[in-house]
């Protein structure tokens, strides 16, 4: 059994999601300006560099507190 952590849902055609299988980490993120994006990661550090770059605090000037609560579920997986 996987185990899935929602990292944001603000409807449903935005969204990101973390499933982990075994020491395998999976992102999905999904927009509707983008469609679906699958990322695979082996290990925690890798996937929040990933989103370290991905979340880059220069994107969300005036949303700071949103960037912090998104890198913060990451960090909770």
């Amino acid at each position: 059994m996987f185990k899935k952590h929602q990292i944001y849902k603000r409807d449903k055609y935005n969204m990101l999601t973390v499933e982990v299988q075994g020491k395998t980490l999976i992102v999905r993120e999904i927009s509707d300006q983008w469609g679906e994006e699958c990322h695979t990661f082996v290990s925690r550090p890798e996937m929040l560099h990933w989103a370290e770059n991905r979340f880059r605090p220069a994107d969300f000037v005036g949303r700071e507190e949103e960037r912090n609560e998104i890198m913060e579920s990451f960090k909770a997986i």
